[in-house]
């Protein structure tokens, strides 16, 4: 679905005809042309601002790189000049650009250049390591991204030897689709100097079959023994997965992400291109810590390179702001690493594996706070949560910020007795709603139906007193915003059929969906008064659709169309053009 133009632009080719129209029109029959003429007007439309008082408009006005005006047609056609770009909308739906704010962004961009494994079978990516590992160098390492094994017909962990019966002398290095395990081959073992005499190191596990042998499954902290001695990603494959990534995103109707942990390394590359003026796109950034291998005590030379400099906020035309520290606590259900205060259902004896301690978490949000830096800590089971929330409470009464948005990524399980402690801290709960619409089918064997009363509680949360922010997890889960609304307000599957919602006492509405992936993530980077919202003042980011997502049957959400994404009023991406 193309949209009607007067954009001079050659590069783009749309009919243009009646836009044209309208706009000369107006010019000639009309008043004298405006003060301030308008860069580009969408009206004819259904304008969804998400703006408190004022929620819906027709049309929208932007000078610059900015809104300056929301209203009727009549209002807005009034600011058109002869130069003015006018885009009729038809009666299309306009809402601000979305934002995911927790995604892995270069890591998105990177699926795209390994082995996907994501949807496969276990056979099938054997058949798939096969292939490459014909035509791969030896000593060449093979690497994907992407496995489950909740969705194969046998619901158990993978071995080496399923790989090395096709790749004997291949390195092969497998994450699965959570990033919480890994599944490699007997040459990545050796390659990491993991043999049955090898200690579990901290916050990780090496399966083990009944003589002690590793299996060749490597759990949390277990797989950075491999990944340390895999080659990394050139400069060169970095850029590309960037710009992959963002190609990705701006198709999917988002105009920034918040980026759950990324390296020194791929910050320095989002700098690269910024200079280069090759990153149209919005970060916010979280900088991983711990920054990656290595024994305690953890390393901060990384962490503390950025926290010197200070909150960077608005680089390079609102482009990117660096004044974030992420951390991770436990691991995922899928693997048994989240940890729980109860053993899971499935694996008695198992609570889970926590990654850091509370005094590790405490430490380093108070060297955040001192730095103006704003900390998210990933927690999924209700153990996990309970700490970090302990941590919290003890560095919020040690430390003078008052405004500090700290933030829980996921807060997948909770224990009631937590659930009001976000609001009363101020605490922000970080969560992904295609989580719970992936999980449901196999999550109350993990954990036991008792829990789920409080897995996934977005309306519980909310009830509380507290914003959720929304987001993805991509390359977890897709990074298509309309897939989290569409989750957040049926909690069922994205092959729309007859079932009822899973644990529907948890729904939420398509406003509070939607705020979730704007207002309210823009909220969770400390730019609420810059984004999030159709108002006069706020970077124009707008993302046009096919249909109107808040009145529509809910399975049309996920056949709706991202027709156009605006950054900065800017057309960034259109759907059938050559972007």
């Amino acid at each position: 679905m193309q949209l009607e133009s007067n954009r001079r632009d050659p590069t783009v080719t749309r009919g243009a005809a009646f836009a044209v129209f309208v706009a000369a029109g107006l010019a000639a029959c009309g008043p004298s042309a405006p003060d301030e003429a308008a860069d580009l007007v969408l009206v004819g439309g259904n304008v969804v601002t998400m703006a408190d008082g004022a929620p819906v408009a027709e049309a929208v006005a932007v000078v610059g790189d900015r809104i300056t005006a929301v209203g009727t047609d009549a209002e807005i056609q009034a600011l058109v000049g002869p130069t003015t770009e006018v885009i009729a909308l038809e009666g299309m739906t306009v809402i601000p650009g979305m934002i995911d704010a927790h995604v892995h962004f270069t890591r998105l961009g990177r699926q795209q250049q390994i082995l996907n494994t994501r949807g496969l079978t276990k056979e099938e990516i054997v058949a798939e390591v096969d292939r490459r590992a014909a035509a791969a160098q030896p000593g060449d390492w093979i690497e994907g991204r992407g496995w489950d094994q909740n969705t194969w017909e046998v619901r158990e962990f993978p071995t080496a030897a399923d790989l090395d019966a096709v790749s004997p002398d291949n390195p092969v290095y497998l994450g699965r689709v959570d990033g919480h395990a890994a599944w490699v081959n007997s040459a990545a073992l050796a390659a990491g100097g993991i043999t049955r005499d090898t200690p579990d190191p901290s916050g990780g596990q090496i399966l083990r079959d009944a003589s002690g042998e590793a299996t060749g499954t490597l759990v949390d902290n277990a797989f950075r023994l491999v990944l340390a001695e895999m080659p990394p990603p050139s400069s060169a494959q970095r850029r590309e997965a960037v710009q992959l990534a963002i190609e990705e995103a701006l198709a999917s109707g988002l105009t920034g992400v918040h980026e759950a942990g990324g390296s020194r390394e791929e910050i320095e590359v989002y700098l690269d291109m910024l200079e280069d003026d090759e990153f149209g796109f919005r970060l916010y950034e979280f900088v991983r810590w711990p920054a990656g291998e290595g024994e305690r005590p953890y390393s901060y030379d990384d962490l503390d390179h950025f926290l010197e400099q200070g909150p960077q906020v608005g680089l390079y035309d609102n482009r990117l702001t660096i004044r974030g520290i992420k951390m991770s606590i436990d691991g995922a259900m899928g693997s048994r690493g989240a940890t729980f205060l109860e053993p899971y259902a499935d694996d008695p004896g198992n609570t889970g594996l926590f990654r850091l301690t509370e005094d590790e978490i405490y430490d380093t949000i108070l060297r955040g706070l001192e730095a103006g830096f704003q900390t998210a800590t990933h927690a999924i089971g209700d153990a996990a949560n309970r700490v970090v929330l302990d941590a919290f409470e003890r560095a919020i009464a040690e430390s003078s910020v008052e405004d500090h948005r700290l933030r829980v990524e996921h807060a997948q399980i909770l224990h009631p007795d937590d659930i009001g402690r976000f609001a009363e801290m101020g605490v922000l709960p970080s969560m992904q709603p295609t989580h719970a619409t992936s999980d449901m089918d196999w999550v109350a064997d993990r954990v036991g139906e008792e829990r789920l009363e409080f897995a996934y509680a977005w309306r519980t949360l909310l009830d509380s007193g507290v914003p959720i922010i929304g987001g993805s997890d991509a390359p977890v889960e897709s990074v298509k915003p309309l897939w989290g609304i569409y989750s957040a307000v049926t909690r069922q599957h994205h092959a729309p059929g007859d079932a009822d919602p899973w644990h529907p006492e948890q729904l939420v509405s398509r406003e509070e969906a939607l705020r979730m992936f704007t207002i309210d993530a823009a909220y969770g980077g400390f730019e609420e008064e810059l984004k999030g919202s159709l108002e006069v003042g706020k970077l124009a980011d707008i993302v046009v659709l096919s249909r109107d997502i808040m009145t529509i049957p809910a399975p049309e959400i996920l056949q709706t169309e991202v027709v156009m994404t605006i950054l900065g009023g800017r057309v960034v991406y259109e759907a059938g053009a050559q972007n």
